[in-house]
């Protein structure tokens, strides 16, 4: 499958989304923003490498950072109430009211803020989801 259709050297969100399996993932546009490192609205060769690299031979850590980047919206290290309630909703669609969501994203900041900021930094999220098979289903190795 080619995956630059407009021959530009680059994937646009659009060609990146007509990928199989990825354009209905609900989390698809934060993949896409983390793997534009440059910023550019689009992803370059060296950036799509980069990126799929972390599925295919990254380590355990690797990939729970990458996880961490998609909830950490704007980028400051940190998972905010407000990112983690953003991320979810994306997640569950509208499986649940906004007010189940609330009380969901504030029981997970209370029982996995460690240091009472109201917020998980990478050493709480990665305890947060350490009983998960997460970093398994981050991985390309059964999937090629």
């Amino acid at each position: 499958m080619k995956l630059d259709t407009d021959n530009s050297g680059a994937i646009d969100k659009d060609e990146f989304l007509s990928i199989p399996g990825i354009g209905q993932n609900p989390l698809a546009r934060r993949v896409i923003d983390i793997f534009d490192t440059n910023r550019g609205g689009d992803i370059d060769f060296k950036e799509f490498v980069a990126g799929l690299s972390i599925f295919s031979s990254g380590s355990v850590d690797d990939k729970l950072r990458f996880l961490f980047r998609v909830y950490d919206i704007d980028n400051d290290g940190y998972i905010s109430n407000g990112e983690l309630f953003l991320v979810l909703r994306m997640m569950v669609a509208n499986s649940l009211t906004d007010v189940q969501l609330q009380q969901l994203v504030d029981r997970t900041i209370l029982e996995n803020d460690e240091d009472g900021d109201n917020r998980l930094d990478f050493e709480e999220f990665k305890r947060t989801i350490a009983h998960t098979d997460v970093a398994s289903k981050l991985s390309l190795e059964d999937k090629i």
